[in-house]
């Protein structure tokens, strides 16, 4: 049994996961998966990079959710368990395509110190990618970042998962 406080308690009583805490506030829930929702399935950037930049973001948060679960979207896009493997220190040295490794490294100035990022690296997003593109990638980092934020400071991790795939979160239609 986990010593780790959980801050946000389950409303059915059972330990808190993710749902049962964004159960307490239904609105920002269903607010939530809206826009994650709409992120992951309507985005113009592939799943398979999106997928990548949240590989990289558990990496370095250290979110044991966050690093066990793959999106089936990304997977079907091409994504595969040895390129996943790869998303670690030393990933510019990797079989990863150039496309990964500038969305890695994007990643990484996102994640550690956004207001100085390389002048070199916006040179070669913007060659890379359309403007649309760069904000999709950089929201879907900072959602990243914030929910394994969230999964940690709450003490939502589990104590071990193996790798388990996902449906892609999906836009929920009325």
């Amino acid at each position: 049994m986990s010593t780790t406080p959980r801050v946000a308690s389950a409303v059915d009583g059972r330990p808190a996961d993710f749902r049962s805490a964004l159960a307490h506030t239904p609105a920002v829930a269903a607010a939530f998966h809206r826009l994650y929702g709409t992120m992951w399935s309507e985005g113009i950037v592939s799943q398979a990079l999106k997928e990548t930049a949240r590989m990289r973001n558990a990496r370095v948060t250290d979110c044991g959710f966050c690093k066990n679960v793959r999106f089936d979207g990304a997977r079907a896009a091409g994504l595969t368990e040895v390129q996943v493997a790869q998303i670690d220190d030393g990933f510019e040295t990797s079989t990863l395509s150039a496309d990964q490794k500038l969305v890695l490294r994007w990643t990484d100035a996102m994640l550690h110190d956004p207001a100085h990022v390389d002048p070199a690296l916006r040179t070669a997003m913007a060659a890379r990618f359309e403007p649309a593109e760069i904000v999709e990638l950089s929201l879907a980092v900072a959602l990243f970042l914030g929910m394994s934020k969230v999964l940690i400071s709450l003490g939502m991790e589990p104590e071990a998962m193996s790798t388990t795939v996902l449906p892609t979160p999906a836009l929920a239609r009325a």
